[in-house]
């Protein structure tokens, strides 16, 4: 007997990144796609981490986090964001960012929510949206008059929020474009949700990693925002090791309080020695996840001077360690068609933006990955300049 399945993402495949990740696998390009360093952590970071699993730090964590961890959390916070989070009841340990922004949409949105993206949306949000019964309202980041640099558009979110709006995700650094918020945009939001009973939910997981000179401009650092907010943010991208999947979600006590009513039964614990590992080492080092700003900075524009002579059109990112590269004058392809050709044809992978996007409004671009060696960085720009 046959039995009928409906199935509850019926609109929702194997992502992207999986699917450039597995082509670069089977052609032997150069994988720019999936967003993951060519380079391992710090030595002493991961020297920390094997005392601990060598002494006996190997059973479950407490659910919200071993509170090493989180007073070294909040120590930074203070530091850098301004904001002093109580590491009992504000700070959570989740199992990487994705589970984070899982936790905080189910715990937050209901059956008939209406929740707001930007476009190009990390792809992970709207499906967590579709399970919590809510729906998702796409509005697209304004591309500036260069074709290149993107920002919101501040009057179409407040076109869009009506009483059914539960909940905004905002990512910034945002990827995969680069774009980071002002001071004054961010005093907008503040007065685009002031009379509104919705909710902020801010992906930050980019948040060590931002050029020029500008600051990473939190949600933690402003009182008015911080109060409706869950904040998330990576260790995987702070400290080179994406595989570890570590992150935590910072927000007020009553929303913590929902946090964790689902974190518990999603993920319960994270792993033991590397929260020991991770707490040490952002205790005694903190200059690493500071440095980064110069580290990647430098990566960006060694992977633009490289590009310089190709026929791409390119803004240096503004954060992140993407570079959007601009392929219209060498090709009228969809973006998808063409990402996938030219890791055949080229041995060069990258990620196509019209995927993160409800109306394909992004134009002919292309997401190139600089997280990686200079030697990788030489090689996938010589074969780009060669088209």
């Amino acid at each position: 007997m046959t039995h009928s399945f409906s199935s509850k993402l019926p609109d929702v495949g194997t992502t992207i990144f999986t699917v450039m990740s597995q082509l670069a696998a089977e052609t032997g390009a150069l994988n720019l796609s999936q967003g993951f360093p060519s380079f391992d952590p710090p030595a002493e970071l991961t020297d920390r981490i094997s005392w601990h699993l060598n002494h006996g730090a190997n059973q479950y964590a407490p659910m919200p986090g071993i509170s090493a961890l989180r007073e070294a959390i909040a120590e930074k916070t203070s530091r850098i964001q301004g904001r002093a989070l109580n590491v009992d009841t504000e700070i959570t340990v989740c199992t990487g960012a994705t589970e984070g922004l899982f936790s905080a949409i189910t715990a937050l949105v209901r059956t008939g929510d209406e929740v707001i993206v930007f476009d190009p949306a990390y792809d992970s949000y709207e499906p967590a949206v579709a399970l919590a019964g809510g729906v998702t309202r796409h509005v697209p980041l304004l591309i500036d008059e260069n074709g290149h640099d993107f920002h919101p558009d501040w009057q179409r979110l407040g076109e869009t929020i009506n009483d059914k709006t539960r909940l905004i995700i905002l990512n910034f650094p945002h990827n995969p474009t680069g774009a980071i918020l002002s001071a004054e945009e961010i005093q907008v939001l503040a007065g685009l949700v002031r009379e509104t009973n919705c909710y902020l939910l801010s992906d930050e997981v980019y948040e060590h990693i931002v050029f020029d000179g500008e600051p990473h401009r939190s949600l933690l650092s402003h009182d008015e925002l911080w109060e409706r907010s869950m904040v998330i943010c990576s260790f995987g991208k702070t400290f080179h090791a994406t595989g570890w999947k570590l992150g935590y979600c910072a927000a007020p006590a009553h929303l913590t309080t929902e946090f964790r009513k689902v974190h518990q039964f999603t993920t319960f614990a994270v792993s033991t020695p590397m929260q020991h590992g991770i707490a040490d080492f952002l205790t005694s080092d903190p200059g690493f996840y500071e440095a980064l700003p110069a580290f990647y900075q430098e990566k960006r524009d060694y992977f633009c001077k490289l590009l310089a002579e190709s026929r791409f059109r390119l803004l240096p990112a503004r954060s992140t360690f993407f570079q959007i590269v601009d392929y219209g004058d060498i090709s009228d392809e969809d973006d998808v068609t063409l990402a996938k050709r030219w890791t055949r044809d080229i041995g060069v992978a990258s990620i196509p933006l019209t995927v993160f996007c409800e109306t394909p409004f992004t134009g002919p671009r292309l997401r190139l990955c600089f997280a990686k060696d200079d030697a990788t960085l030489e090689q996938a720009a010589e074969r780009l300049c060669r088209i």
